[in-house]
């Protein structure tokens, strides 16, 4: 991986595959929350299914996670903190044109990124919905940082705050910087999603609960498709059906 400075010093982990080929067609990948580029977009067969597709691939792990660095201060993850990371890695390979899919903390991402930023041709939200602003996550033990941070994960009573703790430990996940995350106003803010003027597609499982109505978020953009495919909100990206109608989606924009 290469490692790009962000606005504030931060190193960003980035996987580059085919920029080096010249191909016109780059897509921006942007992971979900306590995982990397790796669990959400290579194991899955996703990355291949691009760049067999001959698309150039960009697949940072944001800040906090994966090998990008992870630092344990909310400030560090402050309001559009991961919207400016993402830009400093565009700017840093001389990105023109580009394709923004996100999943789940990516989509988040990738919304507020495409509002405010010209370079962008499309948007895929993945395991995204409702008006994207970030779930409301209380485990019933103090909030998912508290189910992160603490020491026997058996004390976590929540569902949703021991799925991400299992999740994250399976993933060898540095939980002070999840918790540190959780704890920040990073994507509190509304999205304008009147600015975003691109082809958009809702992408997402069709047991996934978490965020609320696929079809409520596509009356915010202008245009937006909506596509169920089987799978939960962690399980739906390994459905080799994601990676079809995300490439299907591409295609047709060529």
């Amino acid at each position: 991986m290469e490692a790009v400075t962000s606005f504030d010093g931060t190193q960003i982990a980035v996987s580059l595959r085919g920029l080096d080929g010249g191909s016109e067609h780059v897509v921006l990948l942007l992971h979900g929350f306590a995982s990397d580029h790796v669990g959400n977009w290579v194991a899955p067969g996703i990355v291949d299914a691009l760049t067999a597709r001959g698309r150039a691939v960009i697949a940072p792990d944001a800040r906090g996670h994966g090998s990008s660095d992870t630092p344990h201060e909310p400030e560090a993850y402050a309001h559009d903190t991961l919207v400016r990371d993402a830009r400093a890695v565009l700017d840093a390979y001389g990105v023109e044109s580009v394709d923004v899919v996100g999943y789940s903390m990516g989509a988040l991402v990738a919304a507020r990124l495409v509002a405010v930023d010209s370079r962008t041709r499309s948007l895929v939200l993945g395991g995204a919905a409702g008006d994207l602003r970030r779930p409301p996550t209380d485990s019933g033990d103090g909030g998912l940082a508290a189910a992160l941070l603490v020491d026997d994960p058996d004390r976590i009573t929540h569902p949703v705050g021991r799925a991400f703790r299992d999740f994250a430990d399976r993933s060898g996940a540095d939980r002070h910087a999840l918790a540190a995350f959780e704890r920040s106003t990073a994507l509190q803010d509304d999205v304008d999603f009147a600015a975003i003027a691109v082809p958009t597609l809702v992408l997402i499982g069709d047991r996934d609960h978490r965020a609320g109505s696929p079809d409520a978020l596509a009356t915010h953009i202008a245009g937006t498709r909506v596509e169920r495919i089987a799978g939960d909100h962690l399980g739906a990206p390994a459905n080799p059906a994601f990676a079809r109608a995300l490439t299907t989606f591409l295609d047709a924009l060529d």
